[in-house]
Order: structure tokens, then C-alpha cells, then sequence
């Protein structure tokens, strides 16, 4: 019987586990994988829609909405936004994308919070979505 009980657990621990494949596909861009069951969250007001150039005098853990296109990997969660009024670094989690697969001809929605430090701002995103 404990033997029985034995191969059914390893059965069961070693089924493939189905994986959500998406991010951002374009200059620097690798495949990537996240885990399977996205969970929800909040849905209701959230910030203002911003540009990337207020966003620059902002202060630090400022949550913010941007819209406009994502054009390149730069790091390994870093990459380079565009807006009408400039660019801006913007880090973004293998768990942030959901699924989606995001090319710089894409337009996107991105919120989250201002990240600064000394010389440098860029934005941690929390939420990404491709505006269709």
C-alpha cells in the first residue's frame, strides 16, 4: 500500500505543470515563462492618466497610469517606454505580463509606482495591459 501511495505522489508531482507564455517581444526580448492560475486584484478608480514627463517631478512611490509603447529590453526586468512627451525606465516583472506578448508596435497601458533615487526615475509596474 505505501508503495502504491508512493508512485501515485511522485505521478503527481512530476505532471507538467502548464505555464502562461507571453512578455514583451522585441529588441533584447527573450522567451520567458509564468506561473499558471493569475490571480486577481483590485478593480475600481486608480490613478490619473500621466506622461512620462510629469512623471520625472513626481514624488517617490507615486502610483501612476501611463499609456503608449514599450520599445525596448534593456536589463532583465528594464526596459525603455515612449510616450508622446519622452522615454522613461520602466521595470517589469515576468509575472506582470499575463499571458500577453507585447511588440514596441503595440500600444500599452502600464500603472504603478514612481521609483526614485538619487539620479534616476523610473516606474515599478504593478499592471500591464495592451490597449486595443
Amino acid at each position: 500500500m505505501k508503495k502504491l501511495t508512493l508512485a501515485a505522489l511522485i505521478a503527481l508531482c512530476s505532471t507538467p505543470v502548464l505555464a502562461q507564455q507571453g512578455g514583451f517581444s522585441g529588441p533584447g526580448a527573450q522567451q520567458t515563462q509564468t506561473a499558471a492560475g493569475q490571480q486577481g486584484g483590485f478593480s475600481g478608480p486608480s490613478a490619473a492618466l500621466t506622461t512620462v514627463d510629469k512623471v520625472k517631478s513626481m514624488s517617490d512611490d507615486t502610483w501612476v497610469m501611463l499609456q503608449g509603447n514599450i520599445e525596448q529590453r534593456v536589463g532583465d526586468d528594464t526596459y525603455t517606454f515612449r510616450d508622446a512627451s519622452g522615454t522613461l525606465t520602466v521595470e517589469i516583472d515576468n509575472k506582470r505580463w499575463n499571458g500577453q506578448t507585447i511588440t514596441p508596435k503595440d500600444k500599452v497601458q502600464l500603472e504603478g509606482k514612481v521609483d526614485k533615487d538619487w539620479s534616476n526615475v523610473e516606474v515599478d509596474v504593478k499592471n500591464l495591459k495592451k490597449i486595443r
